[in-house]
């Protein structure tokens, strides 16, 4: 096992040059194959893999972190732009190209102002359950080709369904030669860990490519250096921008886990805010460049730290080596597709996750209901799976407020004319109903109180809003009549209520009604 210095987290290494060319033997065909899940050309998947990980590497924190086409990316892109634009066309080409400037501009951004928090918005049953859906859908997207079924249908699950009911169809060459594929590329880490599985059954695609004429085939690709180009379609930006921010956020998900687990397995320093600014610059790059949106690969990455990386230059030497080969590239011209979706398929399948799914139930109903409607919602919504993303994060924003609110409840006492309320809980805007509803029933059935002691010694947690609602609160009581008295205000609360008072009053008063 190496021995790295954590004091020097990027200085080359001969084992930076070995790792970097071993990952760019398995990113040239992962490349080719996630640009067609994309609804791009096949050979942009090259452009997204050549000077993106070269443009990270400038300013990438993890050591081992690789940069370039991912499953999930792919999928959200098609996702976003399969519903405006024909996959494959230029128009679509064009969009995908300014999809990938915008994720580029809003990750570049929260890095620079601190935001590699980001993904914590995104609680783990939200992807639990987008991850799950999205897989299976990654699936059902390499169906037909894995099968060798033409002229299947656009929508992801109407192909699936079309493919399983369809047999006579099939073409058993195409599937001997996909089961091959996913064997390999599954297999291969049982052999070794740096066996080149899916280089293997690339060659192995390539001659029996050349040898039966019966394969669909990638077809023509064009040589040349990755193209830089500005015209494109800058009008679409705002129609982009929402779609462009969930692959922001959510395709960072994946690079932040890649890169906290080996900062962990080696005991260094990590930094989220750089690694945003990484994937940032890459996805500026593939924007400019001809490219997709991009994001970090954990099966490439855990091959770059087995074959020796111990610098962040490794990805550099991966990108180098692929724009190197970008002018070669029609060599794989005569590449089944049958194989890119097979190696799409065994890339993902280890994300199925749906034993999880079933044993979250048993641990949280709350929970399980979040994933399981993310789920559900990501196949339902297909392909807009990035709106699964904002329903799943809703609904886990909303179930959350709820248990806040169930945690406060409030004592009443009376005594002769004294009522005492004992709050107990988080107080926030959701909660604060509480108290007027406990101070109503309890006046309604006392009319003779006349004063009122708030003892708020119980009191967890207290944001602005409840703060709002609990000074109101007591100019309500004040207003009827009744003498309020506050005591054992925990030292948390009694800044804020402080600021409140100033402010509110400094204002005239209660708060305004909104509306």
């Amino acid at each position: 096992m190496q021995t790295l210095d954590p004091a020097r987290p990027d200085r080359f290494s001969v084992g930076d040059i070995i790792a970097g060319i071993s990952v760019a033997v398995v990113v040239i065909p992962q490349a080719l194959a996630y640009a067609e899940l994309a609804g791009m050309p096949v050979y942009t998947g090259l452009y997204a893999a050549a000077l993106p990980p070269l443009a990270a590497a400038l300013f990438a924190s993890s050591r081992y972190l690789q940069t370039g086409p991912v499953a999930m990316t792919s999928l959200l892109t098609f996702g976003a732009l399969s519903t405006v634009a024909r996959p494959f066309s230029a128009e679509y080409v064009g969009l995908a190209l300014v999809l990938a400037l915008i994720v580029g501009a809003i990750r570049l951004a929260l890095g620079l102002v601190g935001g590699g928090g980001i993904t914590h918005f995104m609680s783990n049953p939200v992807v639990l359950g987008f991850t799950t859906g999205a897989t299976l859908l990654i699936i059902a997207s390499q169906s037909a080709v894995a099968f060798g079924v033409e002229n299947a249908p656009d929508g992801l699950v109407e192909r699936l369904w079309h493919v399983l009911t369809n047999p006579g169809a099939w073409s058993w060459a195409a599937i001997a030669l996909s089961a091959v594929t996913i064997l390999l590329v599954r297999g291969a880490p049982l052999i070794h860990p740096l066996f080149p599985g899916v280089l293997v059954a690339v060659l192995i695609g390539m001659a029996v490519g050349l040898i039966d004429g019966a394969f669909a085939l990638v077809g023509d690709i064009p040589s040349g250096l990755p193209p830089f180009s500005l015209d494109l379609p800058w009008g679409e930006v705002p129609a982009l921008l929402i779609s462009g921010a969930i692959i922001a956020v959510v395709g960072f998900a994946e690079p932040t886990a890649i890169a906290r687990t080996f900062a962990a397995q080696d005991r260094v320093r990590w930094d989220a805010n750089r690694e945003l600014v990484s994937q940032g610059v890459a996805n500026l790059a593939s924007g400019l460049t001809g490219g997709f949106p991009v994001g970090g690969s954990f099966s490439r990455s855990s091959i770059n730290k087995l074959a020796g990386a111990s610098s962040r230059w490794s990805g550099a030497i991966t990108g180098a080596a692929v724009l190197a080969f970008t002018p070669f590239a029609g060599v794989v011209s005569g590449l089944p597709r049958a194989v890119l979706g097979a190696i799409v398929i065994a890339a993902v399948l280890k994300l199925v996750r749906i034993r999880a799914l079933w044993r979250l139930i048993r641990v949280s109903w709350g929970q399980a209901v979040i994933a399981w409607s993310t789920f559900l919602a990501t196949l339902l919504l297909s392909p807009r799976i990035d709106l699964a993303v904002l329903l799943g994060m809703a609904l886990a924003a909303a179930v959350h407020m709820y248990r806040e609110a169930s945690r406060l409840s409030v004592e009443t006492h009376i005594d002769g004319a004294t009522m005492t309320m004992e709050p107990e809980g988080v107080l926030f805007y959701a909660s604060a109903d509480a108290f007027s509803e406990a101070f109503s029933d309890a006046v309604a059935e006392n009319p003779v109180v006349r004063r009122l002691v708030l003892d708020l010694e119980g009191l967890g947690r207290i944001d602005l809003p409840g703060a709002m609602e609990l000074k109101t609160f007591i100019w309500d009581a004040e207003a009827a009549g009744i003498e309020v008295e506050i005591v054992n205000t925990p030292a948390h609360a009694e800044g804020i209520l402080e600021r409140v008072t100033t402010v509110l009053e400094a204002e005239g008063g209660r708060p305004r009604p909104m509306g």
